[in-house]
């Protein structure tokens, strides 16, 4: 993590002398020049994170090498860097990296503010509970009643998710991030955390105290049932490295090796088809 950090440190100096403003749009032929590029991941398995000996893993990460590969980048010239989820967007506008591999979802409000790739994945909802279900819950409408507490981590959809469908405000319990989520399931602290299905279930294996919410139905909001769509996200000023991204990842996404990559991680037959079903411009209106 502290290498990580220097490393980051490093790269917003050189960034500097390369005369990019802090808003500024980052080219390819920049990061090339420069040697490195710095792609922000928020710790959260199986989508983005970096174990400790520092090897970013995940859905995102293992195709973005891929990708980038094919871009003329080796993986020794990614800088990668860790961050809460809610920092993500924050980051990229204050240019403190150049892209995220987070599988962050593909949302209206985001896409005012970043540029996003094409979809990468898809994937639906989940709960993690106590060992046991002891409240019997088994969708995120059960928040609604009194005295019933969801966490759920801070600038995730299940936020928004949550408000759509009713749940009131003092009903939900905000996290910094995922690593909170067990300890305040299992203590008590709220009835549910409320995540991705992959997410639920990596967590799951990690405490014998919590466990994934049996019978669980995805929300039906506005009369659809919620699937996200996650995807690489860019400073909306780096629209020609976005470009060149999209046109690889496009692509590596008719190989196999993408499919590979996704199923490794858990990902189903269904949310790797479910992918290519949506475009990022229908996600983005």
């Amino acid at each position: 993590m502290r290498r990580t950090f220097l490393k980051g440190v490093a790269g917003v100096v050189a960034i500097s002398l390369l005369g990019v403003g802090a808003a500024g749009a980052v080219t390819l032929k920049q990061i090339k020049e420069r040697g490195y590029i710095r792609i922000a991941v928020a710790n959260e398995i199986p989508y983005g994170f970096v174990d400790p000996s520092g090897n970013a893993n995940g859905a995102g990460p293992d195709v973005a090498k891929a990708v980038l590969g094919r871009m003329g980048i080796k993986p020794d010239q990614i800088q990668w860097v860790v961050t809460n989820f809610s920092s993500l967007i924050p980051g990229l506008l204050a240019n403190r990296f150049d892209m995220t591999a987070a599988e962050m979802a593909i949302r209206p409000e985001r896409c005012e503010k970043v540029l996003y790739s094409d979809p990468n994945t898809s994937y639906g909802e989940g709960l993690l509970v106590k060992t046991g279900n002891p409240d019997g819950v088994h969708s995120y409408a059960d928040f609604k009643k009194e005295g019933m507490k969801v966490a759920v981590m801070a600038g995730a959809d299940e936020l928004q998710m949550m408000q759509k469908l009713g749940v009131p405000q003092s009903n939900i319990v905000t996290i910094a991030s995922n690593s909170d989520a067990i300890s305040t399931v299992a203590t008590g602290r709220a009835n549910a955390y409320a995540a991705t299905g992959l997410t639920a279930s990596e967590l799951a294996k990690k405490s014998p105290k919590v466990q994934v919410a049996d019978n669980f139905k995805d929300p039906v909001i506005d009369g659809k049932e919620q699937r996200s769509w996650g995807g690489f996200t860019f400073n909306k000023k780096s629209t020609s490295l976005r470009n060149a991204f999209d046109k690889e990842l496009v692509a590596f996404k008719k190989t196999d090796q993408w499919k590979k990559i996704l199923s490794g991680y858990g990902f189903t037959e269904a949310d790797i088809q479910g992918s290519g079903k949506k475009t990022t411009k229908e996600l983005c209106k």
